[in-house]
């Protein structure tokens, strides 16, 4: 976003530049409650601002599949609610919805469904309260080059240790 612009300029280059109606421009800002300061310019916009307005942009081509990175960073309490009710109606309306985010605690009051990718890998792909069911539990796997080092420190700590099948330590 380029911060000599307003927020009307932005989204109408947007527009533009991917045969989107211009009347779109006006309906995403009322939206995503940014309307009445559609003429001001960007970079006088606070972090929460900014994001209501990036929001904008992902809806304006009103596309089936949205992809969010960290939408609520920078958003006041209302701004949570509003988004979190956003994503929602959305979903409802038959839209598939992502959310990125690495606040598990967040994303416990915004998703239904969890899908985690770590290192490249798929982790999980379950329902919210499935995953939250698996970190339940009383162990903690721990690889280290010195398994002998870590027993003793768990041990006197009044740990437990033992070897998995594979070698490493619980």
């Amino acid at each position: 976003m380029h911060g000599g612009r307003t927020a009307a300029a932005h989204l109408g280059v947007l527009a533009r530049s991917n045969a989107i109606p211009l009347r779109r421009v006006e309906e995403v800002l009322e939206e995503v409650g940014l309307a009445a300061v559609a003429r001001r310019r960007i970079g006088g916009f606070s972090l929460g601002m900014k994001q209501r307005l990036g929001i904008a942009a992902a809806l304006l081509g009103d596309p089936p599949v949205l992809l969010f990175d960290e939408p609520l960073n920078g958003l006041d309490p209302e701004g949570v609610r509003w988004v979190r009710g956003l994503f929602r109606r959305l979903a409802a309306e038959g839209r598939t919805v992502f959310v990125s985010s690495h606040l598990m605690s967040e994303m416990e009051h915004t998703a239904d469904h969890l899908v985690v990718v770590g290192r490249g890998r798929l982790i999980a792909d379950e329902s919210l309260s499935a995953f939250a069911a698996r970190g339940r539990g009383s162990s903690v796997t721990v690889r280290t080059p010195d398994a002998g080092a870590l027993a003793a420190v768990l041990t006197g700590r009044a740990g437990r240790s033992g070897r998995t099948a594979r070698s490493g330590w619980w």
